[in-house]
């Protein structure tokens, strides 16, 4: 069987996260946790995960030939701002997709990794 790599992007908006009780938080962790346990139901493998720093410690690189303007904070203004990734193998899309339910309730952009 061949297996696809994807990326799942994680968004929230930001000052949810850091507005959340105790109990909240601990209920995120817990459908993490269910994600990351259950991956092999699913066929799907973690090659990397990571959660990000705040936006606010951002900065957009925009090129144009030889010049460069760099400026602090995302390239858009946006309710959702990226949180976090996982980068997987799996199966198939749909698998990815099933799987990605169990996370909690961000919305999730799944995406192909290009083979060059």
């Amino acid at each position: 069987m061949s297996l696809q790599t994807f990326i799942l992007l994680m968004y929230a908006t930001e000052g949810d996260w850091d507005n959340a009780d105790e109990a909240t938080k601990a209920e995120y962790y817990r459908q993490h946790g269910d994600y990351d346990d259950r991956a092999a139901d699913f066929g799907v493998t973690f090659l990397a995960s990571e959660a990000l720093q705040s936006v606010t410690t951002a900065v957009t690189l925009r090129r144009a030939g030889d010049d460069a303007e760099i400026t602090d904070g995302p390239f858009a203004e946006t309710v959702e701002q990226l949180g976090g990734f996982y980068l997987v193998t799996a199966p198939s899309r749909e698998a990815v997709l099933k799987h990605a339910m169990l996370l909690p309730e961000y919305t999730i952009e799944v995406r192909e990794i290009a083979q060059m």
